[in-house]
């Protein structure tokens, strides 16, 4: 199942990522998204987990998490 994140922290890494989703299963990938010139990030990315159900509870849990004074936005992809 692959998965939106936005309203990350600006410097948030594709590792932090997939271990802030790891605790809900196997994260197969996670991606963030950057500007093309700048590489600054854009404040998303994409995680895909292997396992549908898993991909669903980590939308319940993580959606409207508070990160460093940021709530980040979960759903799927």
């Amino acid at each position: 199942m692959k998965m939106y994140v936005g309203n990350l922290i600006y410097n948030m890494t594709e590792m932090e990522l997939r271990n802030l989703f790891s605790p809900f299963g196997e994260v197969l990938s996670s991606l963030i998204i950057t500007d093309q010139h700048t590489r600054q990030s854009k404040n998303m990315g994409y995680v895909e987990m292997a396992v549908r159900e898993e991909g669903k509870k980590a939308i319940r849990k993580l959606n409207g998490k508070e990160i460093n004074n940021r709530c980040l936005v979960v759903r799927k992809a």
